[in-house]
């Protein structure tokens, strides 16, 4: 299965699981998915975990900017 067949399967099953079982659930769906993703890719070592920590360090430091004061 390539990684596009995969992307459309599970594009398809947010889908399916949104009409079925609502907004919330299918976007728990979708952390479930990322999670399964990430412990599969930690266990095959495609993804390290400190690769993981920086990436996720990144992220927050962007959600954490400065606020202008007028």
């Amino acid at each position: 299965m390539s990684t596009k067949h995969a992307a459309a399967a599970l594009g398809f099953a947010v889908v399916a699981a949104w009409i079925a079982l609502g907004f919330g659930s299918a976007v728990l769906c979708l952390l479930g998915a990322a999670a399964g993703w990430a412990v599969a890719a930690l266990a095959t070592g495609e993804l390290e975990p400190d690769e993981l920590r920086a990436r996720l360090d990144g992220a927050r430091a962007g959600f954490q900017q400065p606020r202008s004061r007028p």
